[in-house]
C-alpha cells in the first residue's frame, strides 16, 4: 500500500487563491476530490490543472477514444487511481472490457484508433523521436491536424494527474495494480 506523501487540504487550510478555488468547488459540488484538494498546496498547479482539464473537455476526439488514449497513457505511467477512473469513464462511454484491455496494451481493434493510441504513447515516452513520417502516417488514417494536436493535450493532462497522484501517494486501497 502506498503511503500518503502529501496531505489533502480543506479550503480553510489552502493558501491564497487555492482557498477561493476549493471553496467555490465545495459550494458548487458539495465536496472536493482528493487529488484536487491535495493539489491545493500549490495555487498555480491547481489553477493550471483546472484550466487544462476544462479546456480538454472541448476536444474533437470522441469521448470513448479519449478514454482509450487515457487508459494507454495511465498504464504506461502506472497510476492506479487514474487507471481506475478512466476504466470507469470508458465503461460509461460505451467501451467493452475488451476495448479497455486493448487500450491498456496500447492498441485497438480499429486501425485508425490504434494509430492515434500509438501516437499518444510516443508523445508521452519519446516525443523527440517523432518524425514527419509519423505525423503523415496518423494523417493517412484520416485524423485531422486538430485531433493530432489535441493528442498532446490528452497526454499532458494524463501525465499531470498520474504523476501528481504517484508523487502524492494517492493510490487505490488495493495498491497501484488495481
Amino acid at each position: 500500500m502506498t503511503t500518503r506523501r502529501l496531505t489533502a487540504l480543506t479550503p480553510e487550510q489552502a493558501p491564497g487563491r487555492a482557498r477561493e478555488v476549493l471553496t467555490d468547488i465545495v459550494e458548487r459540488h458539495g465536496s472536493v476530490g482528493e487529488m484536487v484538494s491535495t493539489m491545493a498546496h500549490s495555487p498555480a498547479l491547481l489553477d493550471g490543472y483546472l484550466s487544462l482539464s476544462r479546456a480538454m473537455k472541448r476536444v474533437k476526439i470522441p469521448r470513448a477514444l479519449s478514454e482509450k488514449l487515457s487508459l494507454a497513457v495511465q498504464e504506461w505511467i502506472g497510476c492506479g487511481t487514474c487507471r481506475e477512473a478512466h476504466r470507469s469513464a470508458g465503461r460509461a462511454a460505451g467501451l467493452s472490457e475488451t476495448d479497455i484491455e486493448l487500450a491498456r496494451q496500447g492498441t485497438s481493434t480499429d486501425p485508425r484508433e490504434a494509430a492515434l493510441i500509438g501516437l499518444a504513447l510516443r508523445v508521452l515516452a519519446e516525443p523527440g523521436s517523432l518524425s514527419d513520417e509519423d505525423v503523415a502516417e496518423v494523417r493517412a488514417h484520416g485524423w485531422s491536424d486538430r485531433v493530432i494536436a489535441e493528442v498532446v493535450g490528452v497526454v499532458t493532462l494524463n501525465l499531470l494527474t498520474g504523476a501528481f497522484n504517484l508523487l502524492a501517494g494517492i493510490q487505490p486501497e488495493s495498491g497501484p495494480e488495481a
